[in-house]
Parts: C-alpha cells; sequence; structure tokens
C-alpha cells in the first residue's frame, strides 16, 4: 500500500511525508465509531504489515484530523498499531469544547481496548497534548504512557500569548490603542520580514493587557450562558406551549457566538530576542507576516460561541492547562520538545516536565526541529520507538 501524500504546505503539517514512508507500508482500516451521547468519531486504525500488535497509540487533536498523522504510518511500521481519529469538533474553531471531544477520545480508546491492545499509550501533539493530559487527569481514559511532541500548554494558554491587546472596541476591529500595538514602529516594530525590537518593559505592559482582555471576554461568555441557564430554570414554571413558554425558550437554547478579533499577534513572532531558540520569524499560523494574519482571513477563535471560548480559548477559564492536568498524570511520559517551533517556548516545554506528575520522566530536545518535525521525523520516530521498547515491548 502507498504511503499517504502530502501537500508541503504549512496548514497540511501533520500529513505523512513521502521521504519518510518506511519501507513496508502498514495497513489501514477506515473506522467509525459512535460516542456514547451519539457523537460521531471517524478516524483511520494504522497496524503493521504483518498484521502482528499488542501495544496500540491513541492520538487527537481538538480540532485537527490525526487519522493520518505522521506519527500514525511511522509507529504502525515500527510494530504498534495506532488509531488517529477526527473528534467532533474537526475544523472547527467555533464551537469546540474540550469535555466532548474528551468523550470521543474515550470512545476511541474503548475500541482500541476492544479489539485486545495489552498497553494503551496516549499520544499528544500540538494541541492534542493538552487534550490527552486533560482525558488522562479526569480519568476519562487509563493508558500505561504518554507521549508528548510538539505540544503547547493549551489552547487558552497560547490565546494568551496571541490575543491583541491593543483593540480597544471589541465591535471595531481597527480599534487600536497605539501604546499597546505591537505593529506600531514607535513601540519597536518593523516591516516584514525585518525583524522588531520590543522593550521588556514594554512587554510586560503587554502581556498583562492581554491578559485583561482575556478576562473581559471570559465575563461576556459568563454572562451569555448565565443567562441561558436562568431561562431554562423559569421555563420548568410555565406553562408548556404558552407564549411566554415560547419567548423563554428561544432564551434558553440561545447559542451565543462572540467575534474575536485579531488573534494573531505575539512579539514573539517578530522579536528572536524574546525567550531566544532556533525559530525563524513568522508564525506557522500566519505563514508570513503577522500583521497579514492577525488583520487578514487567518486568525483563531475569530467566531466563537461563549461555551467554547471558555473551554478552549481561555487562558483563565480552561480546564485544559498543562500546568494543572499534567501534574494528575502520573504514568511513565515522554516529552519531545522541537527547539525551532515558532509557537511553543522552552520554557514552556520546560514547565511542562516541571509540572508532569510521572516518576517515570523522559524530556528531550528536538534540536533545529520545527513544529510539524519536518526533517527530523524518523529521528522523533525512533526516540519514541525506544522509549515505548523499553517499556512495552
Amino acid at each position: 500500500m502507498s504511503p499517504v501524500s502530502a501537500i508541503a504546505t504549512p496548514w497540511l503539517g501533520y500529513w505523512p511525508d513521502p521521504a519518510d514512508a518506511p519501507q513496508h507500508s502498514p495497513s489501514r482500516e477506515a473506522i467509525t465509531l459512535i460516542a456514547r451521547d451519539g457523537a460521531i468519531v471517524r478516524g483511520i486504525l494504522w497496524t503493521p504489515a504483518n498484521g502482528t500488535w499488542s501495544t496500540a497509540v491513541v492520538m487527537a487533536h481538538p480540532r485537527g484530523d490525526f487519522s493520518v498523522h505522521y506519527h500514525a504510518e511511522l509507529l504502525a511500521a515500527s510494530g504498534y498499531a495506532v488509531l488517529g481519529i477526527a473528534t467532533r469538533s474537526v475544523n472547527n474553531d467555533t464551537d469546540c469544547v474540550h469535555e466532548a471531544c474528551v468523550v470521543d477520545v474515550a470512545t476511541a480508546v474503548d475500541e482500541l481496548r476492544r479489539r485486545g491492545c495489552d498497553s494503551l499509550i496516549a499520544l499528544g501533539n500540538c494541541g492534542g497534548g493538552s487534550l490527552m493530559a486533560l482525558a488522562l487527569a479526569d480519568g476519562a481514559i487509563e493508558a500505561d504512557g504518554f507521549v508528548i511532541t510538539a505540544a503547547h500548554p493549551g489552547q487558552g494558554v497560547v490565546m494568551m500569548n496571541l490575543i491583541d491587546p491593543s483593540i480597544t472596541d471589541e465591535a471595531d476591529p481597527f480599534s487600536v490603542d497605539d501604546t499597546l500595538d505591537m505593529f506600531h514602529p514607535d513601540n519597536g516594530w518593523r516591516p516584514w520580514p525585518e525583524p522588531a525590537s520590543y522593550d521588556p518593559a514594554w512587554l510586560d505592559r503587554y502581556r498583562a493587557a492581554q491578559r485583561a482582555r482575556v478576562a473581559r471576554i471570559d465575563a461576556v461568555a459568563h454572562d451569555a450562558l448565565s443567562a441561558s441557564r436562568e431561562a431554562r430554570a423559569t421555563l420548568a414554571e410555565l406553562e408548556l406551549g404558552s407564549a411566554s413558554w415560547s419567548t423563554t425558550r428561544r432564551h434558553a437554547i440561545f447559542g451565543s457566538t462572540m467575534t474575536v478579533w485579531r488573534t494573531l499577534a505575539d512579539p514573539a513572532y517578530l522579536d528572536p530576542t524574546i525567550e531566544p531558540d532556533d525559530r525563524p520569524l513568522g508564525s506557522i499560523l500566519t505563514m508570513g507576516d503577522p500583521l497579514t494574519g492577525n488583520y487578514g482571513y487567518g486568525g483563531l477563535a475569530r467566531t466563537v460561541t461563549a461555551r467554547a471560548w471558555l473551554s478552549t480559548w481561555s487562558g483563565l477559564s480552561s480546564r485544559a492547562r498543562m500546568s494543572d492536568t499534567l501534574p494528575r498524570v502520573d504514568i511513565p511520559t515522554l516529552i519531545l520538545h522541537p527547539t525551532a517551533d515558532t509557537e511553543i517556548r522552552l520554557s514552556q516545554a520546560d514547565a511542562m516536565a516541571s509540572a508532569s506528575g510521572a516518576d517515570d520522566l523522559t524530556y528531550s530536545r528536538l534540536d533545529g526541529a520545527p513544529h510539524y518535525l519536518h526533517g527530523h521525523r524518523v529521528a522523533a520516530n525512533d526516540l519514541m520507538v525506544s522509549w515505548l521498547r523499553d517499556r512495552f515491548g
């Protein structure tokens, strides 16, 4: 069977690269599962070419399709079964609720257990790291090992570093406080692709203002959900089918959606002296100039429901923060951090290692590797396989 092909763009960086194709391609089986709440979970089960396996790996991302992730083919060729799935929120920034995605992960785990896996490994890549950590910490799944590759400390934490704090009116995408604008020359900005130079004191103000903006959006989201809860409580007291019941029910079921402008504004994208590492200027999320990403069609959580903001995108309210979940995950853990990742700082990877509750912890840096590990995937797979074989055969 020929390997899955890939288009060399940053947005498709998760998919296998033909250059990394193993000599003996593993088998693939399309899987469709029904979660306990009725949601559809789809994926691909990759198995070794000889059909023999006892250890299985489960992979998922809150919003990405991991059924054809580059780790899957390489690990299957190394002797492991791999089930990569697309959760119910695939490609859905707007209403991605982590707690629902955890149910999808549990559904995939149940399927692997049903098929007879002796040892189960949770693999968290990128946003899948915080998703898997939440599933493990909450006891939604039980695993024998946890592998974390190029994972950030939680999508809310990422948003806290990305959100543009210079906006002065949430309804006006062009409103700006010049003193907090990372794209203003007075603050150290220079036109792309020149590097910027931001004063550390200004950066401290910027980070504090980012946190304050997240808190303001949190308040709006909490108010919207509180209004729905109050309407549901009132609904029970009204006559079924009455005019007041009909009106109240609309408020009870209303799905509040917010527009969050300008969410790709991390000064570290342009100033390499901010937590220096091996990363290039820019971001895989902006595919070039962050100014274009921040004001253009890109961005994260551009439109988002109140519940999804609080569950996924708020660095203050989301439960999927590695700093909260990892201390409760005590199974053997491997953390691999690529040092040329434009999205994850070394200090964040170090903090994840420090927060881990595992007595058996291995933390390695992949020097010079980018976020999608292009050019380093086989080396990363070799590290994972060595770690897995030492513990699970």
